[in-house]
């Protein structure tokens, strides 16, 4: 197979990776990494020195290529079938571009650090990361209220890293009622076929996740 992804099943951003993968339908070898283990980890920093996951390597190009984003371009340019994830045309893909940065940077950002502070027990003051996600849902709730997809006619790079963004955000600060454009827009994500392959995936490592009490019961039913 000419593709390895080296990932974790929990990780929001290889969650953004798979969704690309999977709606590009493309073959790929997945390969776990527990940051834990001293010689996975030294075998994904053989690949990336950074040592953070994804990582995807193509083995016919003997080319590694790291972060979700970088990942997805290159998904995009050398193996996109139908779909692309990125669209032709500069100022739609500039904004596809946009969102996929807000999900990742005030969405996927602030979700890291209230989890690791809980993961750490440091017991911090986490309302300026919380305020930040509830500014965010607002943005989103009027950027979807007359649109499918994020920032595009069709599913684009800006649905891959909403998806596993607001699929943890919410866990840790729920979408308000009020906002039914961003509800709506969340539902249609969480039904997307290549999304419900990753929570599937993904469930069996939901017992890992400090806020597992959080996750809604149709993605985690709880004895």
């Amino acid at each position: 197979m000419s593709l390895t992804l080296y990932y974790h099943p929990l990780s929001s951003y290889c969650h953004k990776v798979l969704i690309a993968l999977y709606e590009h339908g493309v073959d790929f070898e997945k390969r776990i990494i527990d940051l834990g283990n001293a010689e996975e980890k030294a075998e994904l920093q053989a690949l990336w020195p950074i040592g953070k996951f994804p990582v995807l390597r193509d083995h016919t190009a003997q080319f590694d290529v790291a972060e979700s984003t970088i990942i997805i371009e290159y998904l995009d340019h050398y193996f996109a079938g139908q779909t692309r994830l990125i669209p032709g045309n500069w100022d739609t893909a500039l904004e596809v571009r946009l969102w996929d940065r807000i999900c990742d940077n005030y969405l996927q950002t602030p979700v890291q650090q209230i989890v690791l502070d809980r993961i750490i027990g440091a017991n911090g003051n986490l309302t300026p990361q919380r305020s930040t996600l509830q500014t965010v849902y607002g943005m989103l709730d009027r950027q979807v209220a007359t649109s499918t997809w994020l920032a595009s006619d069709e599913f684009s790079l800006a649905d891959c890293a909403a998806a596993p963004a607001l699929f943890y955000a919410s866990t840790l600060e729920r979408i308000p009622e009020e906002q039914s454009h961003l509800n709506a827009y969340f539902d249609r994500l969480m039904n997307r076929p290549s999304v419900q392959r990753v929570i599937d995936e993904a469930r069996p490592y939901f017992s890992l996740y400090p806020f597992k009490q959080d996750i809604p019961q149709r993605f985690y039913p709880l004895p």
